[in-house]
């Protein structure tokens, strides 16, 4: 059957998010210590990634957390240095991949829908897509607010399907996630592309994946060369 969308995950798919929170992150501790924050650099880092782990990267609050556990207090004076700080660099490191925009708008030229399947709340996911002036380019975006469940459940995925109204079997779908988005995707039958370029290591404990992807790239624009080998 004909493809006739690509769906895409969004965070180490299209932007390098986990590079992104790591460099604002930094700026947030060197900022905090700044105002008189006492805690060494190595030390503040180990707690803020153990807070990671345990609350997931997408947590608002991280920061309130991490002083607590630092201070027993929020001192929102230093709250408000690492949160200033930290949104500073986040701001201007909102930049996609390379190829990405020539690659989406050679797919748009090739009549194919896009859409994206993100676990980022609503608000996180249109700044970012704002911010690397990419709102216009898709159909659909699904966001962890507009589903009850997360990849890899297969809602987000259904969800996508729905408001495109096709089958799985007419969607390709391209992610950085063995897991979340190989194995979310493969359960609906739905191909898979998986993005090898954004591949880290998660700081999150994770299941070992069940389905292997269809294909792998090492660069968006490769996307171009498989769909005529998806059609096949």
């Amino acid at each position: 059957m004909t493809i006739k969308a690509v769906l895409f995950d969004l965070d180490n798919t299209l932007i390098d998010f986990v590079k992104m929170k790591m460099m604002a992150c930094e700026a947030a501790i060197a900022a905090m210590r700044d105002v008189g924050l006492e805690i060494s650099h190595d030390k503040a880092w180990k707690i803020l990634m153990d807070l990671f782990k345990q609350y997931g990267l997408e947590y608002q609050k991280i920061f309130n957390v991490f002083l607590k556990r630092v201070m027993g207090r929020v001192d929102y004076k230093v709250l408000s240095a690492g949160i200033v700080a930290y949104r500073k660099v986040k701001e201007s490191f909102v930049e996609p991949y390379p190829h990405v925009i020539p690659t989406l708008i050679e797919l748009i030229k090739r009549g194919y829908k896009l859409g994206i399947i993100t676990d980022a709340p609503r608000l996180q996911a249109w700044t970012r897509l704002c911010g690397m002036k990419l709102q216009y380019f898709f159909d659909v975006v699904v966001t962890s607010d507009d589903v009850k469940a997360r990849k890899p459940h297969e809602m987000p995925f259904r969800v996508a399907l729905k408001k495109l109204k096709l089958k799985p079997e007419e969607v390709l779908f391209v992610g950085d996630d063995p897991v979340k988005d190989i194995d979310g995707a493969k359960k609906l039958g739905i191909k898979t592309v998986f993005a090898k370029y954004g591949f880290v290591k998660k700081l999150e404990k994770r299941p070992k994946p069940k389905y292997k992807p269809d294909f792998e790239i090492n660069d968006i624009q490769d996307l171009v060369k498989i769909l005529p080998k998806v059609l096949a």
